[in-house]
């Protein structure tokens, strides 16, 4: 993950980072949307791992995880998958995004084994807050795998202290109170908060949650090291499943679109990562 994002810095680009939900559009599909995302530009991908009660997700992410769960998809599937997926791309960093119920379940130590041998980069897990999880990110970090955290537009100082001892990769800031894919974005906004978590960490900042098309990753990207893309892209593809279109070639096109928008309308990124 840090060998991505210095490359990008010394390019002075933005990391483009797209979200999917494991097992959506299709179980049988889900390694070559991951393939045809990186062609596109992504930088690193968050998979989705499906869980039946994704509460900080809006209801785009929650039909996708509804309907890989009902194919069946679990947490096992999704580290295979990303096992398959490093046999043809060793670079792409991947992170594991979704809730503590199905890690637990699947015991901690033992995930962060599986997905260290999988290739897996990066480990999200929405409702481990810093304080409850010192353990699970040591875990983590002993396996070779960047624990990732959230921060809000709500987050305390002691929160961005906490996430920058405790994280590694790069930093997730929420730019919305809310669920994903909901409310309107303001820049400055995010460039406030942006800079402000710049004073506790030296990590990258991605910043996701209501970014639906290019000219809000551009507004985006202005003040942050990395745009994460989700709702947007799903949304994409169901619509497209349900007109009887090709997903995987819809997702793949927005994510050229978006990635030629930040690497042409972005100023340069400087400094260090």
């Amino acid at each position: 993950m840090r060998a991505r994002f210095s490359a990008l810095r010394a390019q002075g680009r933005r990391a483009l980072i797209p979200y999917i939900t494991a097992g959506d559009p299709s179980r049988e599909g889900t390694i070559g949307l991951m393939h045809q995302l990186a062609a596109a530009g992504a930088d690193v991908i968050e998979l989705g791992v499906p869980f039946s009660d994704p509460m900080a997700d809006g209801p785009v992410i929650q039909r996708s995880s509804e309907r890989a769960l009902a194919r069946g998809v679990s947490l096992q599937d999704c580290i295979d998958w990303v096992a398959e997926f490093r046999q043809k791309d060793s670079d792409t960093p991947v992170v594991l995004m979704g809730y503590a119920n199905p890690i637990e379940r699947f015991g901690s130590e033992a995930f962060a084994q599986a997905a260290a041998r999988a290739g897996v980069d990066g480990v999200l897990v929405v409702d481990y807050p810093p304080e409850e999880c010192e353990l699970f990110s040591q875990m983590l970090r002993t396996a070779g795998i960047d624990p990732i955290f959230l921060l809000a537009p709500t987050s305390s100082e002691k929160r961005m202290a906490q996430v920058a001892r405790l994280g590694s990769g790069y930093v997730y800031y929420v730019s919305l109170k809310g669920v994903t894919g909901a409310g309107n974005l303001n820049a400055s906004d995010v460039q406030a908060r942006v800079a402000q978590i710049r004073g506790f960490t030296d990590m990258p900042v991605g910043v996701g949650f209501g970014i639906s098309d290019a000219q809000a990753a551009v507004a985006v990207g202005n003040h942050a090291d990395a745009v994460v893309i989700g709702s947007a892209l799903i949304r994409l593809m169901e619509n497209c499943v349900q007109a009887s279109q090709d997903p995987v070639g819809a997702a793949s096109g927005f994510i050229q679109e978006v990635r030629q928008a930040l690497d042409t309308r972005c100023h340069p990124l400087t400094g260090a990562a």
